[in-house]
């Protein structure tokens, strides 16, 4: 099947890939553009740990105060260059991600930032669930549990409130792939008058 400019350019729009990337996808799956944009996806997690060793050099600082002035919040996203750092779409990444900081009260960046105590209190009040459950059950249910519960909790484990089929972290190995270089969301803070 042969692939369209139009195909190429829709498939461009919705994910900001090269023209040439995009074209790849389009032919490996025959143009069927869900496929594609899985595909793209895919490769965007592979582009980000063969990035992953990479020394960030720069980056930016975004804020975003929400209406009425109640809920603020900054976030360091990292690369490797100016030139990544002043493009205009990765400080939109960046804002992004404080936005959606400001209206999920994350508690942790990452999962390895959870506390062994965080755990284990969140694991006492779980454990009452499965009461009952069959002995071999027991550890895998509390594990889902566990699991559900602090992918909430997590930054880069968040669903994106813009797109909930996407995590904060795909945000991030979109974001690798489509500027070439490693990025990296250091850290974020989250300011609120109750």
């Amino acid at each position: 099947m042969a692939i369209t400019t139009e195909q190429i350019k829709e498939l461009r729009d919705a994910t900001g890939v090269s023209v040439m990337q995009c074209k790849k996808a389009l032919e490996e799956v025959e143009g069927d553009m869900e496929k594609a944009m899985i595909a793209l996806q895919k490769q965007s997690k592979q582009a980000a740990s063969k990035k992953a060793d990479r020394n960030l050099g720069s980056g930016t600082i975004a804020s975003y105060i929400h209406a009425g002035g109640s809920v603020g919040t900054l976030v360091e996203l990292a690369c490797e260059t100016d030139f990544v750092a002043k493009n205009e779409e990765f400080q939109k990444l960046a804002y992004d991600i404080a936005m959606h900081v400001a209206a999920t009260a994350p508690e942790y960046l990452k999962k390895e930032d959870v506390t062994e105590e965080a755990q284990e209190k969140v694991k006492e009040v779980f454990a009452k669930d499965v009461e009952g459950k069959p002995d071999n059950l027991k550890e895998q249910i509390l594990k889902g549990k566990l699991e559900a519960y602090f992918d909430e909790k997590v930054l880069l484990n968040q669903s994106y409130i813009k797109d909930p089929e996407k995590t904060i972290n795909d945000l991030i190995e979109a974001g690798v792939q489509k500027f070439g270089e490693r990025i990296e969301l250091v850290r974020f803070v989250r300011f609120a008058i109750e």
